[in-house]
């Protein structure tokens, strides 16, 4: 990796204001105005892009240890440089689970040494991921990893004393619960949103209520209990007043929605392609418009990828058998940008908040989620807003290429990401990259 340098920004529209020029010295921002000089100072025509603070994924899985055929901390890190992540939180459903201290230090410990993204390790609720007993979740938090954020996700904590334990638990330490909201009775055997399309294919169906009934029971467990519970992959409308409800009461209630819910519909299920089966799965366009209202009104707090790789022959088989997930990290920003921003429901400074305030501060991440200004970090990515092309997996960074987007014109690209101050993307190309 390269070391940091001082490089000055020309003309960069800071959250999408007027252009200025940036100064970034020593791995902080120096300096922020206009025909700003620098000796020695490496210079980037911006073009006029805008300038966001690094982005913060509260929900990717990274895969290492054991299914690196999936992914690695290496290529999962260099696919969110190339996305404009500065830092990620890295889901606990590795093998062996991520649920002792040891396990989250190791994962730790391979996103200090690759250096591309800052690799925070979310422990897992209860042993194995079985919904039991509960993890080590004191020793994690207590290790080298300082684990804050703890998820079973691909499972539901289902027990609702097993979850209020966990709440008790990590309210200690300001800890947050992640939920996979999935009601497993409800769910068995499921392949994808129970509704019309459903019936009309013959797949047996997920119903919204699934994922609802979970959530309402744990806002009212976060309430009872007085900690933090956060809501992964939110995907119906009926979740959304849920979470509004729970918020109006004033209670510790955040919730996530991935990128693809937020554009893609069970009507694509039609063409039973495996690389729309995803957990939760596709839903209807009245939820994909709930969804994106909420976010535009804050009701749902950040966009989190939930980056799922899968190798080839997981997804290149039939339906039934294929596994569910999709890759996310590099068309995340493009896919907010043309659901919310080209719409017109968020302005750059709310993505900013969506993408990045947000999700730093829900996991307590430090460093990240800063503002754009002088005396802070310098974890800033550039986008070229005004372009748009095809999404082609061939250039991903990422070990897998099961994305949903391939050949769908998407607007915006990455061009630069720094780390603070240290440059992992230039012109859109990894530093350091074979």
């Amino acid at each position: 990796m390269t070391e940091q340098k001082t490089t000055l920004l020309r003309g960069a529209k800071i959250l999408g204001g007027e252009p200025q020029d940036v100064l970034i010295e020593g791995g902080t921002i120096a300096e922020i105005g206009r025909e700003l000089e620098a000796a020695d100072a490496e210079v980037v025509e911006t073009g006029g892009a805008v300038l966001l603070p690094g982005l913060v994924d509260l929900h990717t899985h990274l895969r290492e240890p054991g299914r690196e055929d999936s992914e690695t901390v290496l290529t999962g890190t260099r696919a969110a440089a190339k996305g404009g992540y500065t830092a990620v939180h890295a889901m606990a459903n590795t093998f062996p689970v991520a649920d002792t201290a040891g396990v989250v230090e190791q994962v730790w410990r391979l996103g200090k040494e690759y250096g591309y993204c800052d690799v925070r390790p979310v422990g897992a609720v209860t042993v194995g991921l079985e919904g039991k007993q509960l993890a080590e979740l004191g020793a994690m938090h207590d290790s080298a990893a300082e684990v804050r954020v703890f998820s079973d996700d691909g499972k539901c904590v289902d027990d609702a004393v097993i979850m209020r334990r966990a709440l008790e638990y990590v309210k200690a330490f300001d800890g947050v619960v992640a939920q996979h909201a999935q009601e497993p009775r409800l769910t068995a055997g499921a392949q994808m949103n129970e509704g019309i399309v459903s019936a009309e294919l013959g797949l047996a169906g997920w119903p919204a209520v699934a994922e609802e009934s979970i959530i309402a029971r744990d806002v009212l467990l976060a309430a009872h209990v007085g900690s933090r519970v956060h809501i992964c992959h939110l995907s119906t409308a009926g979740s959304v007043e849920i979470v509004r409800w729970a918020k109006s009461k004033g209670w510790n209630v955040t919730a996530e929605v991935t990128p693809h819910h937020l554009l893609l519909t069970d009507e694509l299920v039609r063409s039973y392609n495996p690389v729309y089966k995803v957990n939760p799965p596709l839903r209807t366009e009245a939820d994909v418009m709930a969804l994106r209202e909420a976010l535009a009104d804050g009701t749902i707090d950040c966009v989190a990828t939930d980056h799922a790789p899968h190798p080839h022959e997981d997804k290149d088989c039939e339906w039934g058998a294929a596994a569910m997930g999709m890759v996310g990290l590099e068309t995340a920003l493009s896919v907010v940008q043309h659901t919310m921003v080209d719409t017109g429901l968020l302005d750059w400074a709310q993505v900013a908040d969506r993408m990045s305030f947000r999700p730093a501060a829900i996991g307590r991440l430090e460093g990240h989620g800063r503002p754009v200004s002088p005396g802070e970090p310098a974890n800033l990515v550039l986008l070229d807003a005004d372009y748009r092309g095809q999404v082609d997996p061939a250039g991903f960074a990422s070990r897998s290429a099961n994305t949903p987007y391939e050949g769908r014109e998407l607007p915006g690209r990455v061009t630069h990401t720094w780390l603070r101050g240290r440059p992992t993307v230039v012109d859109g190309k990894l530093v350091g990259a074979a």
